[in-house]
């Protein structure tokens, strides 16, 4: 009778918890599970996950090591020193004061950074220019330098790229570019440098960066993001990429990594045309076994893009690439999608992947086209998506989910995630095509990698935990990318 009782009052007093947390689902779980353990009920129930503690520990699970590894990564030819700083506090410093926006290609004077400045931090978007006036450009570097709280770090893509490579010890990264001493004291020990692509000075750029909601006269930022700009004459010429195809006969690599084309901008059409062809003949020269990506960014020149497309993709293994860069290369090569002038917010995942289609079905190695191009990783704030042509890689469902994870935990300098630092903005419902019937997606945060398939073409989407105050956003899709391939597993011929 007495058991009876009992167990009678512990079931009466679980009910009793069961209508508390009913009742008031707002009261501390601590509470809750204080209640529970002085009832001497057994062990406390757990409170429901959040669908960020979810994704991440289903991205743990679906990370495997590929099966064949690189071994010996080059990467060319863009370096040099990037100097962080706040935007709006630089602009102050140099006397200027919010105006209206305005995009200018190049950059010819301070009014013309501070339009442009406004121009991309009101859309919180990610922007590069060239600065034309050399003693310009050096009088703000000198202030941005010596600014209080300016940071000095390894910069342009390929170093970017290298740098995130030699954190694995067992990988042995050769680097070319323009290196000056203060980028050699700051490159990572693994990193080897040919001694022809040392210089006396190093290249500088500035990076002003700009916080979510950060105000400066009436303009408020909707993302956090960053307006870089330059004098960059060395890496404008891509003078290192020969030093960097001759030394890979010696340093023999199972990967190649190649940026910078973006910098010819400030270059004449005629050099431009000229050094593109050399780039492509450079890319032939490479032994066929050996897989070449090629990693873009911010571009102004529809003329150069296109030729980047038609000439240099079907040159290339695989392509890196963000939301910026794929609509200004659509538009550029009159793709799919090529009159919408600019993105509303989170880039709808259908027009997306109906670009990156066309890009793999027309310039890439689909259908058995005289082309090597037969992947690509676009990345932007809320997800990535890897698409591929079917036989040539493996391991890709890792791999664009170790490319998300290193994007939150990189922006907010953390070894795992935190699952309260970050926040999952992806759409939790989509279509996978505009231009033919694409299927409806529907989210499930604990199976985070959805797969879909069209003519011979995979794609693979993750969502990205979002990083809530981002300690520093630049660099960030050059790890992206660099995990991306690190994970990835190329298939022969390549």
């Amino acid at each position: 009778m007495a058991l009876w009782r009992g167990s009678a009052y512990a079931g009466f007093l679980a009910l009793a918890v069961g209508c508390v947390f009913l009742l008031e689902p707002e009261l501390p779980g601590s509470a809750l599970r204080s209640l529970w353990s002085s009832l001497k009920l057994g062990p406390a129930p757990l409170g429901p996950v959040s669908p960020e503690g979810r994704l991440a520990a289903a991205w743990d699970a679906l990370i495997v090591q590929p099966v064949q590894r690189w071994r010996r990564v080059a990467v060319g030819v863009n370096a040099c020193v990037d100097v962080v700083l706040s935007g709006v506090k630089l602009l102050q410093a140099l006397g200027l004061s919010p105006g209206n926006g305005k995009d200018h290609t190049i950059l010819h004077s301070r009014n013309d950074l501070e339009e442009a400045f406004i121009h991309f931090m009101g859309k919180g978007a990610a922007a590069e220019r060239f600065f034309s006036d050399k003693e310009t450009f050096h009088d703000i570097a000198q202030v941005a330098s010596e600014f209080p709280g300016a940071q000095h770090y390894v910069g342009g893509n390929a170093a970017l790229i290298g740098q995130k490579f030699a954190a694995n010890s067992d990988l042995k990264v050769l680097l070319c570019g323009p290196v000056g001493p203060k980028l050699h004291e700051l490159l990572d020990d693994n990193v080897f440098v040919p001694p022809e692509s040392l210089q006396e000075v190093d290249e500088f750029h500035l990076i002003l960066e700009y916080q979510a909601g950060e105000e400066w006269g009436q303009l408020k930022a909707p993302h956090a993001n960053r307006f870089i700009f330059s004098h960059d004459l060395s890496n404008g010429a891509m003078n290192m990429l020969e030093v960097f195809v001759s030394s890979l006969e010696e340093f023999q690599p199972d990967l190649v990594v190649l940026s910078g084309l973006h910098m010819m901008e400030g270059q004449s059409k005629e050099l431009q045309r000229k050094r593109l062809l050399e780039v492509v003949t450079s890319i032939s020269d490479i032994p066929t076994g050996i897989p070449v990506h090629l990693e873009l960014a911010s571009m102004t020149n529809r003329e150069l893009m296109s030729s980047i497309v038609h000439q240099v993709f079907p040159a290339v293994t695989s392509l890196g690439l963000n939301e910026q860069e794929l609509l200004f290369l659509t538009q550029s090569a009159s793709g799919p999608h090529s009159s919408v002038s600019s993105w509303n917010g989170i880039p709808d995942v259908g027009m997306v992947s109906d670009i990156l289609f066309w890009i793999l079905n027309e310039h890439g190695r689909s259908k058995g086209a005289a082309s090597d191009l037969t992947r690509i990783h676009f990345h932007t704030l809320a997800y990535h998506i890897l698409v591929t042509v079917d036989g040539h890689w493996a391991n890709q469902l890792a791999a664009v989910a170790a490319g998300a994870r290193v994007a939150g935990t990189q922006a907010c300098a953390m070894e795992t995630i935190d699952a309260g630092r970050v926040s999952l903005r992806a759409p939790r419902e989509f279509m996978t095509s505009h231009s033919e019937a694409g299927s409806r997606i529907v989210l499930n945060p604990s199976e985070p990698v959805v797969e879909w398939h069209r003519e011979g073409i995979s794609f693979h989407f993750t969502p990205v935990l979002v990083c809530k105050d981002p300690i520093r956003t630049v660099g960030l899709g050059d790890a992206i990318s660099a995990e991306g391939l690190f994970y990835s597993e190329v298939h022969p011929p390549y």
